[in-house]
């Protein structure tokens, strides 16, 4: 048996080798081979997603945060695409850029600075690098930096327009607006739109900046041209600005968009992104290192940049399943945010963990409104969310009225967070009132049976191949620990906890089979699964604490799960538990399995699945991201606050460091000796 050593390293020593080259030290993703299979990684700030292509200048979408319209096709609301402000196309000589035109091509993400940069050569004339940056310092603001550099004498042409998704606005106006900005001449292109149904009003202004002689411009109200021309070996830069704003933001969106790329004139781009890398910077504080391991090492890095990259501290809002890459599932909030995306961010970054809480409390009349609509007590949350915290499921899925378990993991997230932060302030006027409601609905929503045990019949669970099912496990074990987070949190602040929760939560059923394997629900007699669900009771939700039934229900729910269209959360599960017990080979083999099946060249997108091709699915991320901390690194989220306790590190790990841990910042390093 190995040794291990476990250290804790105070704040002071949150320093990350920044001498390191970035091609070898795990921050850069590289593609190289423009004829190869692509799918696009975006970059975002979490409040606009941008969708990079390989082609030349290519911007596939601008995805906005929480900005939702009503879908004629789904019948519900739909995050909506921005106003494109960067739909740039290039011509040297005459003759238009595209692949056929470009060698030496390369694609280059920097997670530590949130930068997309491609390199070429356009028609063996011009050597061509641009970084397309998402600005953290402003949330409704992006840019392309672009360098030229002349091989021999050329011209250049870089027209930009404005691309308006189709069907998802009405009415657009363009215009190409010139004024004086203190004293200097200033052109602005602007497109307004509205949405399809006449929810918002969307704002999308662009600009040229650029210093120095050989610039000329023109522009109409469609399109704004900057041309160039160079000598050989002479080198040019020049940065298309952009911003989208709306009216869920700003009474005027249509000023402010241009307000937003005027500051960034005046401040200067390279100030703006000076500010913008020093914001990762301090993100990056919350940060892995796997020493011994390169693959790990980057698919883990990748989960966390796209979870950092999809939602910011002070916004009130959450992460949908696919981030900020597309328009996956509607942009919609599932449970998919509280039992997996929103632990590693609780670990690591506090600010956007409140935030994603922020998003359920700010929602709960609405909450209270649904449960009263279905003849319960207390709040019921909806399995999809939408901006207004109204259920959102198409109703043809039955998951809508049914898959109640989501109101217990919010209940979970919140107690989880008083438990790390210790905000008694937060917990008595907010968290408080917000378990008492979800105790509530549970109270309303079981049945007392013959024996004076409860259940909760017609649910879907963790396990959606298994519909309007009865003592399903994971909803019965939520409610379970929800209902006694409500107990806790009333004694932290000094109220009495109806009987009835400790009563409900002490006789909800878990079912068990003759060999002792706990039962997915009444009836379950081995059916294939979506994904884990009775597993889901011994990690996260530590109602199963037996080692034998822990591996019990393990060996036999592995071979339930559906390879093929299942997602990938399930073996993380699998890998936390299998660390946990001590068992280092079966856990890295589910470790693999969480992540290798589902990666996307040539960078890395994690799809949903092993058979989809769906974009960054942040949900994997999250899971993958609780196999490494709380699985390898054996962090622990209790009562009294983060523990640790003893794991398995994969044998080729040579060491883990989990650094910016907590309201401490504190970083654990884990050796296999």
């Amino acid at each position: 048996m190995r040794t291990r050593l476990i250290r804790l390293v105070g704040t002071a020593a949150l320093l990350w080798g920044a001498s390191l080259p970035a091609a070898a030290d795990g921050w850069t993703l590289r593609a190289d081979d423009y004829a190869a299979d692509y799918t696009g990684a975006s970059t975002a700030n979490g409040m606009l997603g941008i969708l990079p292509w390989k082609e030349p200048f290519s911007i596939r979408h601008v995805v906005l945060n929480h900005v939702f319209e009503l879908n004629d096709d789904t019948g519900v609301n739909c995050a909506v695409r921005g106003v494109n402000p960067f739909s740039m196309t290039m011509c040297v000589d005459g003759r238009e850029i595209d692949g056929t035109a470009v060698s030496g091509w390369r694609q280059t993400i920097d997670m530590r600075r949130a930068e997309h940069t491609t390199t070429f050569v356009a028609d063996g004339k011009l050597r061509v690098t641009y970084s397309v940056v998402a600005l953290r310092n402003m949330p409704y603001a992006a840019l392309i930096d672009v360098e030229v550099t002349a091989l021999q004498d050329a011209g250049a042409d870089f027209r930009n327009a404005m691309q308006v998704p189709e069907g998802e606005y009405r009415t657009p106006r363009r215009m190409h607006r010139s004024f004086l900005v203190d004293g200097h001449p200033t052109d602005i292109l602007r497109t307004d739109a509205r949405t399809v149904h006449d929810r918002y009003d969307v704002s999308a202004s662009s600009m040229f900046i650029h210093a120095g002689d050989g610039f000329g411009y023109e522009a109409t109200e469609d399109a704004a041209t900057l041309r160039l021309r160079l000598k050989a070996g002479e080198t040019k830069r020049f940065t298309l600005v952009g911003a989208v704003c709306t009216t869920r933001d700003f009474s005027d969106p249509y000023s402010e968009s241009e307000r937003q790329i005027i500051y960034i004139a005046h401040e200067s781009v390279d100030r703006v992104l000076s500010a913008h890398r020093k914001l990762w910077e301090e993100m990056w504080q919350g940060d892995i290192e796997i020493e011994g391991d390169d693959e790990a090492q980057r698919v883990v890095r990748f989960a966390l940049y796209n979870l950092y990259a999809s939602c910011r501290a002070g916004s009130r809002l959450s992460i949908p399943p696919m981030g900020l890459s597309s328009q996956g599932y509607n942009g919609h909030i599932f449970w998919d945010t509280e039992l997996w995306m929103y632990p590693p961010m609780l670990l690591l970054n506090e600010g956007i963990a409140r935030s994603m809480v922020d998003y359920r409390t700010d929602r709960l009349d609405t909450a209270r409104r649904r449960a009263a609509a279905y003849g319960y007590r207390g709040v019921m949350f909806p399995w999809e969310s939408d901006w207004f915290g109204e259920e959102s499921t198409p109703t043809w899925a039955i998951t809508g009225p049914m898959e109640h378990h989501i109101t217990a993991d919010v209940g979970i997230a919140a107690w989880n967070y008083y438990c790390v932060t210790r905000n008694r302030e937060w917990l008595r006027t907010t968290g408080w009132p917000l378990l008492k409601e979800i105790a509530a609905f549970w109270v309303s929503r079981v049945v007392r049976n013959a024996d004076g045990s409860y259940s909760i019949a017609g649910v879907v669970g963790a396990d959606e191949y298994a519909m309007n099912v009865t003592d399903n496990a994971f909803t019965n074990g939520a409610a379970k620990v929800a209902l006694r987070n409500a107990v806790k949190a009333a004694a932290a602040c000094g109220e009495k906890a109806p009987a009835a929760w400790s009563d409900i939560a002490d006789g909800l059923r878990i079912l068990r089979d003759e060999a002792g394997v706990t039962l997915e629900y009444a009836g379950y007699a081995g059916q294939q699964i979506k994904q884990a669900d009775v597993n889901l009771l011994g990690y996260p939700l530590g109602v199963v604490t037996d080692r034998g039934q822990q591996l019990r229900d393990l060996t036999y729910y592995d071979a339930k799960i559906d390879r093929v269209n299942g997602p990938a959360m399930a073996f993380s599960v699998f890998c936390v538990q299998y660390a946990r017990l001590g068992d280092a080979a079966k856990a890295e083999e589910m470790f693999r399995r969480c992540y290798r099946p589902n990666l996307r060249p040539p960078f890395g997108v994690l799809a949903e699945t092993p058979t989809s091709h769906n974009p960054y699915f942040t949900t994997c991320a999250g899971g993958m991201l609780q196999a490494v901390m709380n699985g390898f690194g054996g962090l622990e989220i209790t009562d009294k606050g983060i523990v640790h306790r003893e794991s398995a590190l994969p044998s080729s790990w040579k060491q883990l460091t989990i650094k910016g841990v907590g309201p401490d910042r504190r970083t654990y390093v884990i050796n296999n000796r």
